[in-house]
């Protein structure tokens, strides 16, 4: 059955934005929250964008590895023994109390008087102990969980509750969890589950990739390579398996000088497609190409663009598909460098050289202009001082 929603990473945290915010209107009116099951591949970033989402909106948040719990206590909470207690205050109220066991003593001393009733219950568990308002309760690797523990989490995801405690207010409950499609070892869900929430389905996006890796520092070179392949992230080629890849080579100062180093490391964690691409890729020398740093710090123009005018080509030898990587790169670069560092005149010039000089073609000239005034306007404000670059952004 095809998946009916679809979404990437920057999608993604759109999506559970939403639902964050319309549990909290759902509270205010007196309903219950509704759930999120996540699914996607493995390694794909489902964890990491929920994670990534509640930094960047201050949200407190608990993660639970379901597979790895082994006491069911750890989860909802331990067993205990619960004494109903009562005391009539000196304006004649009874006040009637549920009292654990451990402290009948305490409650006693204070003029309680037990009423004799009984009853088990289960203790708030540690994991949401001094927790306040709004938060994200993340149920990671749902469906490799042991039976026990979806059966219990199924009140909590229903309801935001156990027995005998409750999610603090303006809580959301997210699952994460692997297709059910014969390639993971996973529990199937009834109906009875997949109606306890929403489920979205997380999609590979390489622009998404190449963001996330300007900002990681992933090895320059190894993000050229992917946005000229996106397309060999598939089956058991992951964006973890490339990512542990990567870091497993960038120490290498020239890659040239290791080649067969770098193909078994690449046998052993992305796949000998991958490993033999990316040799070719070495062969080619498509790993010297200029760096978006060097093309926006570098002191000479004029070098830069002869290093630009060599990797892109001119008429007939012209590489679209590297001058789509370098824009890609110049502006993700670019906008991670303003949110961490002052944007100078230096700087500024160096775009509108990109911008406005016989470099890239008009349509790529457009995509950077726009693409770093979208990722930071107010740090890049100075480039709509130059006419020719307002006049490249209303094309």
């Amino acid at each position: 059955m095809a998946k009916q929603v679809q979404l990437n990473t920057d999608e993604l945290k759109q999506f559970v934005s939403h639902v964050v915010n319309n549990n909290k209107y759902l509270q205010e009116n007196g309903k219950i929250p509704v759930a999120v099951n996540i699914e996607g591949e493995a390694g794909i970033g489902k964890t990491t964008t929920i994670l990534q989402f509640t930094k960047d909106n201050n949200m407190d948040y608990v993660k639970l590895s379901l597979s790895q719990l082994e006491e069911l206590g750890d989860l909802v909470g331990f067993p205990i023994k619960e004494f109903q207690v009562v005391k009539t205050t000196d304006d004649g109220q009874k006040v009637t109390k549920w009292i654990p066991e451990n402290i009948m003593p305490m409650y006693i001393q204070q003029k309680y008087v037990p009423t004799g009733e009984k009853r088990m219950t289960h203790a708030q568990p540690e994991w949401i102990q001094g927790k306040g308002e709004n938060g994200l309760l993340i149920l990671d690797d749902y469906t490799r969980a042991d039976a026990r523990f979806m059966q219990a989490t199924m009140e909590i995801i229903d309801r935001q509750e156990y027995v005998s405690w409750k999610l603090p207010k303006g809580w959301t409950v997210l699952l994460t969890s692997n297709p059910d499609n014969g390639d993971y070892q996973v529990t199937s869900l009834d109906n009875a589950q997949k109606t306890r929430f929403i489920t979205a389905y997380l999609k590979f996006d390489i622009d998404c990739w190449a963001r996330w890796a300007e900002e990681n520092e992933i090895d320059t070179r190894c993000i050229n390579f992917m946005l000229l392949h996106p397309e060999l992230v598939k089956d058991k080629t992951n964006a973890r398996s490339i990512t542990t890849f990567f870091n497993s080579i960038s120490s290498f100062e020239k890659f040239e000088d290791s080649l067969p180093m770098i193909q078994m490391i690449g046998e052993g964690s992305v796949g000998g497609e991958f490993a033999t691409m990316f040799t070719m890729f070495i062969n080619n020398k498509l790993d010297k190409l200029i760096t978006p740093k060097d093309v926006l710090t570098n002191a000479s123009w004029e070098y830069v663009k002869g290093q630009l005018n060599s990797c892109i080509g001119m008429a007939g030898n012209y590489r679209a598909d590297i001058a789509s990587l370098m824009t890609t790169r110049l502006i993700n670069y670019a906008v991670h460098y303003s949110n961490g560092n002052t944007v100078d005149q230096k700087m500024i010039d160096r775009i509108t050289n990109l911008i406005t000089e016989d470099v890239f073609s008009n349509d790529l000239k457009y995509y950077i202009v726009k693409g770093i005034l979208n990722g930071n306007k107010q740090k890049f404000s100075k480039l709509m001082l130059n006419p020719e670059v307002v006049k490249m952004t209303v094309k």
